[in-house]
């Protein structure tokens, strides 16, 4: 079964974000260019120099049984939740490892988080000192692992063929993607189950963020707060959520007559050596890691019609991206549909990249390119780098195969980019 060279392809989709409560509703908000960005109501937020977040739009407790979820951190709830749309989307049920529908020994799962289940440490701390040793729940230490996620999502589907967590601040879940595809290709697995949760909006992150000055302080219009490449940007806007999709070798899902909506044509990935919080301005490492792609994967890149791109609404990280688009594609970089999700679902940190990732299958899918929010005046040099999708969403080439990224990076120089095409 040992392979080096397996085509991979995405079978199934999920999604929880402050879009929608599935895959559809958050890609009918992205096309229609709808804002997930509301002011915080709860008590803490008063004091808050931020007071607003891009929270979920369907609590997890309305889908997740209250039994099941006082044992999951609110991460681990986002990500099965998402692990369990994109597994139905696939053709698969909670039985199929157990019915022979799929071999346990060949399903992997792999899901990120940036912070894992920093509420739950919190809160449980709280508990602590308020109320005593007796009344800290004994479910605290698998709650709050950065692998909860992952080792639910994997008891979930079977999974036997390996668990994994990837922890690159706001990469993380492009690069647990990445590893997933990687699985896949070298014949560890079959099916991977990839993506990335996370949970962080909590008086905590929220005031560190803030006083980093690295978030929007637009209080007064929060729809308007995440404004990737206009030049009113000031900072990044928190969201929350989980996004993840079902890989699977091509070999297996036309096997099994499955619905394929892309392939999954692999990653590349690179540091910046930089700054731990500070892009590299001039965007060489995630150049680099656009030209690691580049080589290791048959990708023309005259196939590329479409960008999601990391885009998070900050005056350095925007345009660090688009000059390394432009340096490394030169000209054909005219032809790429641009758009910056975040504008729309705020920033989910560990979680961005498994959302876009659906956000960018979907666009092939549909061939739609969706726009990018709040952008009323267009940075300059944004504009001499890319062709930024505004206002409305975008119709991408309805002929012949076409390819899209995905970009994700995260504080301590992380570079990831993914790579996928329509079939």
């Amino acid at each position: 079964m040992s392979s080096t060279n397996r085509t991979v392809v995405v079978t199934g989709i999920g999604a929880t974000t402050p879009l929608g409560g599935d895959a559809t509703s958050t890609w009918e908000g992205l096309v229609a260019g709808k804002s997930g960005v509301r002011p915080l109501e709860q008590d803490w937020a008063a004091d808050q120099a931020v007071r607003i977040a891009a929270q979920i739009a369907v609590e997890p407790t309305e889908v997740i049984p209250r039994p099941q979820a006082r044992k999951l951190d609110r991460s681990a709830q986002f990500a099965l939740i998402a692990a369990k749309e994109a597994w139905a989307d696939a053709g698969f049920t909670e039985t199929s490892a157990d019915d022979g529908t799929v071999d346990a020994d060949r399903v992997g799962a792999v899901i990120a988080s940036g912070i894992g289940g920093v509420t739950t440490l919190l809160d449980q701390y709280d508990v602590l000192k308020d109320k005593g040793v007796r009344r800290v729940s004994p479910h605290t230490v698998p709650m709050l692992m950065p692998n909860g996620p992952s080792a639910n999502v994997g008891l979930y589907v079977g999974a036997r063929a390996g668990v994994h967590t990837p922890v690159s601040a706001c990469a993380s879940g492009a690069e647990a993607i990445g590893y997933a595809i990687e699985m896949i290709r070298t014949g560890r697995a079959d099916v991977v189950v990839a993506g990335g949760t996370e949970a962080a909006i909590h008086p905590l992150p929220i005031a560190a963020f803030g006083n980093m000055m690295a978030m929007s302080k637009n209080n007064e219009n929060p729809q308007a707060a995440s404004r990737p490449y206009d030049t009113a940007r000031d900072g990044f806007v928190l969201g929350e959520g989980a996004g993840v999709v079902v890989l699977e070798s091509a070999e297996h899902a036309a096997a099994r007559g499955a619905r394929v909506y892309a392939e999954a044509v692999g990653q590349g990935i690179s540091a910046d050596g930089h700054d731990i919080v500070q892009p590299e301005p001039e965007g060489r490492g995630i150049a680099a890691a656009l030209e690691h792609l580049l080589e290791r994967t048959d990708l023309d890149p005259a196939e590329i019609v479409h960008v999601n791109a990391h885009a998070t609404s900050t005056p350095a990280g925007d345009i660090a991206e688009l000059k390394a688009l432009r340096k490394v594609f030169g000209d054909d970089t005219d032809h790429m549909a641009v758009s910056g999700t975040k504008s729309m679902t705020g920033h989910l940190l560990g979680g961005a990249g498994g959302v876009e990732t659906v956000a960018t299958v979907l666009a092939l899918y549909h061939r739609v390119a969706p726009p990018t929010i709040n952008v009323d005046d267009l940075d300059p040099e944004a504009e001499a780098n890319a062709d930024v999708v505004r206002g409305e969403a975008r119709k991408l080439p309805v002929e012949g195969r076409i390819a899209a990224l995905n970009d994700s990076f995260g504080f301590g120089g992380h570079n990831v980019v993914l790579a996928f095409r329509t079939i």
